[in-house]
């Protein structure tokens, strides 16, 4: 028997790699001579980085760079594949979990740190980069990744602009006279799960900001901002960052990713299972687990689990989905190939205490969902007894 196991992590409290270890213990003891290829999976956020170092083989590596806050310093984790490919998650570096709620303020959370990541990258002889643009704590329309790699954004009075959203409408020239020259000879692939514009009423401000911070007066001062930096994009590069689906990712730094680096964006779960060649692993599988902290409606616009059962249903491998809780709408994904839902909190209990039991719960929630699954094929071969007697 084979199944595998490709899940996302589950935010805040277990990676997908974590993930899958567990599902691999708990389905050990209940079935014998199971094979298990453990993948894991995500979607250009968290995990992104161990999810292709895990896939593709390489290893690690580690920078002292600028955090959310122009005054922080965090250290960051990026991967080198064994192709020398740089997998560089910006939330390593401008995440919103590095901040804690009274540092949450978009006006001056800054994307410099992820630019001193794609910096180190190029410093070790790296050219090909895969950056995902999960998770970010910011909303400055990527103005802090493209300084530290030499961009300079001028105001009125020729000055360069500080770090943060705040600054958005101060820009009036962009100088790309000081851009890092390596990036002209490198390839930078960004993946991301959502294909929001710009600026607008879906854009990056008023879709994403109040999760990192900002109140209703900050939404129109970034918004006004965010407008100002597009129409300068325009004018001086030619560009029209609405245009492009994703560009308001983390806070439009798909933007400055595609408009002064050259960067392609793709969708991030398509992209992940291409890279590792996921199809491939599907050959001769019994059943294919997968999972996300919650489950609901929206898992079918672009989230791991529905992404994971796509493929899946191409070579009729059945999926069963394992999650913290489930949303409203969560059985439109049975649409997409999922057979089952189990939930890893087995009774009312505080977010807290299921945050930090969350490994305890996913095994007890794996071990119930594997001794169904054990059940259903004792009823089957029983049932096949009975008609070869």
């Amino acid at each position: 028997m084979k199944f595998v196991f490709a899940p996302d992590s589950f935010k805040g409290t277990l990676s997908s790699l974590e993930v899958t270890n567990i599902l691999e213990k708990a389905a050990k003891s209940h079935f014998q001579d199971l094979r298990v290829i453990k993948v894991p999976i995500a979607d250009g956020g968290e995990g992104t980085v161990e999810a292709l170092i895990t896939a593709l083989g390489g290893e690690y590596r580690y920078a002292e760079v600028t955090g959310p806050l122009a005054e922080m310093k965090v250290r960051a984790k990026y991967g080198i594949t064994g192709n020398r490919t740089a997998v560089i998650e910006m939330a390593q570096a401008s995440g919103l979990p590095l901040l804690n709620d009274m540092q949450k303020n978009p006006m001056f959370t800054t994307t410099y740190g992820t630019g001193e990541l794609i910096r180190a990258a190029l410093d070790e002889g790296i050219r090909d980069f895969i950056i995902g643009i999960g998770g970010s704590a910011t909303n400055d329309g990527g103005m802090g990744m493209a300084q530290a790699l030499g961009i300079a954004f001028l105001d009125k009075n020729g000055k360069d602009v500080g770090f943060g959203g705040r600054y958005l409408s101060k820009v009036r020239k962009i100088v790309m006279d000081g851009l890092d020259p390596r990036i002209r000879e490198s390839r930078i692939t960004v993946i991301c799960d959502v294909s929001n514009p710009l600026t607008g009423p879906r854009g990056a401000t008023y879709v994403y900001g109040p999760q990192k911070g900002a109140t209703g007066e900050m939404l129109e001062t970034l918004e006004n901002g965010m407008k100002n930096y597009a129409r300068v994009i325009r004018e001086q590069l030619g560009m029209d960052m609405d245009e492009i689906p994703g560009s308001g990712a983390a806070g439009g730094l798909g933007a400055a990713l595609a408009a002064f680096l050259g960067a392609v964006m793709k969708p991030g779960i398509e992209t992940i299972l291409e890279y590792i060649n996921f199809d491939s692993l599907l050959d001769d599988v019994d059943l294919v687990v997968t999972g996300e902290g919650r489950i609901d409606g929206q898992s079918v616009f672009g989230k791991v689990p529905v992404g994971v059962a796509r493929h899946c249903m191409k070579k009729n491998v059945p999926v069963a989905v394992i999650a913290g809780c489930m949303g409203k709408n969560a059985a439109a994904v049975y649409d997409y190939g999922i057979k089952s839902i189990m939930v890893t909190v087995d009774r009312p209990m505080p977010l807290e205490e299921a945050l930090n039991n969350a490994g305890e719960l996913l095994y007890d929630a794996a071990d119930r969902m594997f001794r169904f699954i054990k059940t259903g094929m004792d009823m089957q071969r029983k049932l096949i007894d009975r008609q070869h007697r």
